[in-house]
């Protein structure tokens, strides 16, 4: 097997799975509507954010809380397949560790970016209809959009894979993803602007490699950012680089 069949083969094998699990792809899609349609509609009725309707404001913060959360869980596969002993089965092919894992974020990167897919969809008939209106989803946005979702999902794949690589059981995944989830997402500047934070909460906004896929996206779909989209992406891509190479050593010295 060479290690292009291997890449496919494990890629194939992920998005099969995620096609059989249609609740998987319900509730992804439900909960980030709910949360823009009930939390953003709920504080939206009386605040806004320099005159953007609040709904909008948090739309880009929805979707990477859609890939964030899908992104991470997909670790726990890891710890399922070596329950069941696939993971043996994958381990001992003729392929090498580094394209096991990078298979891996592949498969979860397609999984989670249909996914995005649907939400940005969604969100130009919300903005077509006039339920939240400001946001820019043409054509041009929606790609761009899903190019900065794309890196931002494989390096939370990535870091999900590198729990999971850890772990022995998926309730010690689910502990240890619920601690890093939660301050992800409420420290990116999903629900809030970064603009003027108290001294002490600045630095944790600053640092979290969440904060930048939120920017540019803000920047694509609302035409306001804090940061500019160089820096964003530079972030991005160092951040991606940096678990990568992480998970590349996490499974080479993984046990089964």
């Amino acid at each position: 097997m060479s290690e292009r069949s291997g890449l496919y083969a494990i890629w194939y094998r992920e998005f099969k799975v995620f096609l059989r699990e249609k609740s998987r792809i319900v509730a992804s899609i439900i909960n980030p509507i709910l949360w823009l349609l009930v939390f953003g509609g709920g504080l939206g009725s009386s605040i806004s954010v320099k005159g953007t309707n609040y709904q909008a404001f948090i739309y880009p913060g929805i979707l990477a809380q859609a890939a964030l959360f899908s992104s991470i869980f997909f670790g726990v596969y890891i710890v399922w397949d070596r329950k069941i002993d696939f993971l043996k089965e994958v381990l001992v092919a003729p392929i090498s560790r580094t394209t096991i894992f990078v298979g891996k974020i592949l498969g979860g990167a397609t999984d989670a970016l249909i996914q995005s897919a649907i939400l940005l969809v969604l969100g130009a008939v919300l903005s077509w209809s006039g339920i939240i209106p400001g946001l820019n989803l043409g054509i041009l946005s929606i790609v761009l959009s899903l190019f900065i979702l794309f890196i931002t999902i494989s390096a939370l794949v990535s870091v999900g894979l590198i729990i999971g690589s850890k772990m022995e059981s998926p309730e010690g995944f689910q502990l240890i993803s619920s601690f890093l989830l939660f301050p992800l997402f409420f420290l990116s500047g999903a629900l809030f602007p970064i603009n003027n934070l108290p001294a002490w909460l600045a630095p944790f906004v600053i640092i979290d490699p969440l904060t930048y896929p939120v920017d540019a996206l803000r920047k694509i779909i609302l035409g306001a950012s804090h940061f500019t989209l160089m820096t964003d992406f530079g972030v991005m891509l160092g951040f991606l680089a940096l678990v990568v190479v992480i998970g590349t050593y996490a499974f080479k010295k993984m046990k089964v």
